[in-house]
């Protein structure tokens, strides 16, 4: 990747994680069940508090027919990066729900991963708000940037059976 200062010194700005939390995120998209995640092939490779890294290995299937990869695969990468980061402030799990999100497309990812990192902008009871920035590995550019609003909640009680 490109030199950088802002990009070299972001996660830095961020505390790491009590390692009961670490541990916890650090199994995120190695889930029994299959989920979308896993289907586009994101990986993450940092979480901090309010702040994460995730990476979108590159394969020919993400492209779209110009041979650039996907708005949606990156859209996907953005939408995904900030919920590690949303979630570091938990000790039980939470439901995270996308409210709002807004992209900027910059430019082309093409034949490289990508590398997106996501962090926090304001945290409020039960709205969250969040940015990202995607790169290009291969060149260090930008690719999209994103904004996101989340709601944060307990996870409901199940339903007693019915019948």
């Amino acid at each position: 990747m490109a030199s950088d200062p802002d990009v070299a010194n972001r996660a830095d700005q961020f505390a790491p994680l009590p390692e009961h939390r670490r541990e916890r995120w650090s199994r995120f998209g190695k889930w029994d069940e299959t989920f979308f995640p896993n289907v586009v092939g994101l990986e993450l490779e940092d979480v901090r508090a309010d702040y994460a890294r995730m990476r979108l290995p590159f394969r020919p299937e993400l492209n779209q027919p110009a041979h650039v990869i996907h708005g949606g695969a990156i859209a996907t990468l953005i939408d995904t990066v900030v919920v590690p980061a949303i979630g570091s402030a938990y000790d039980d799990f939470q439901v995270l729900l996308t409210i709002d999100l807004q992209i900027r497309f910059l430019g082309a990812g093409v034949e490289t991963d990508l590398v997106a990192e996501g962090w926090i902008t304001r945290r409020g009871r039960s709205i969250v708000f969040c940015q990202a920035e995607v790169r290009a590995t291969k060149t260090g550019d930008v690719v999209a940037e994103g904004w996101m609003t989340y709601k944060v909640s307990a996870p409901r009680a199940a339903s007693p059976p019915t019948g």
